[in-house]
């Protein structure tokens, strides 16, 4: 986690200099800016054996950038860099799961960590009379586990912090809509607020590992941020 605090400190610190450098024609096509996510995150199993038991509340963070198409400010490519904690409860019935738990059946909870660059198409109206402007986006996202772990707890023990970031897949892909309002706060500053929804696409947990065929994982986020 230091790591990524690092970069998003000198992510920041870039932002910062583009703002007070003479490239006033690129600061013009790109708006920067910060958010928070608070959201809910669920594993979805699709095997007989494996259940949800429960989701789990999870927040993403990190830098937002709209890069304008043409003369209009009415077309963006929305990305940015986020830091995603997510994961969810999944029990497991016996013969599935990792191999030293697999004996009797097992309730995981998982936390993963992961590091997502979302990239959407963006459509937002004018301003109206308010200086409110809405917002709609459709997209995807390519993201990366840089921290994964479980608890296991069964009849005969519970096991903390196990370390399953070698038992989970190293990329996951999927879709993303969302829609919102901005609101000018003043000359340079915009804040928004939204609703995002992402459905990943691949299987989270390698099943040679789990023997647990495809999980996917799906959140519902409300994206709180402000434009510089």
């Amino acid at each position: 986690m230091k790591r990524i605090f690092i970069l998003m400190l000198a992510l920041g610190g870039m932002k910062g200099a583009m703002a007070q450098s003479n490239y006033g024609t690129f600061n013009k096509k790109v708006r920067l800016g910060f958010n928070l996510d608070p959201m809910i995150s669920t594993m979805n199993p699709q095997q007989s054996g494996v259940n949800r038991t429960s989701s789990k509340m999870g927040l993403g963070f990190g830098l937002m950038a709209d890069f304008k198409l043409g003369q209009s400010n009415n077309y963006s490519l929305a990305s940015g860099f986020n830091v995603v904690l997510g994961g969810s409860k999944l029990k497991y019935d016996a013969g599935y799961g990792l191999s030293d738990y697999k004996q009797i059946p097992t309730e995981y909870n998982f936390k993963l960590t992961h590091i997502q660059v979302p990239i959407a198409l963006k459509l937002k109206t004018n301003e109206i009379d308010n200086g409110m402007a809405f917002w709609g986006q459709f997209g995807t996202y390519v993201a990366f586990p840089v921290s994964a772990k479980a608890s296991a707890t069964n009849m005969t023990q519970t096991v903390d912090k196990i370390n399953i970031l070698s038992d989970v897949n190293r990329i996951n892909i999927g879709m993303l809509i969302g829609a919102g309002v901005d609101y000018n706060l003043g000359e340079s500053l915009t804040g928004t607020v939204g609703l995002l929804y992402q459905n990943g696409f691949i299987d989270v947990t390698r099943n040679a590992k789990w023997n647990d065929g495809r999980v996917n994982i799906n959140s519902f986020a409300l994206r709180l941020g402000v434009y510089f």
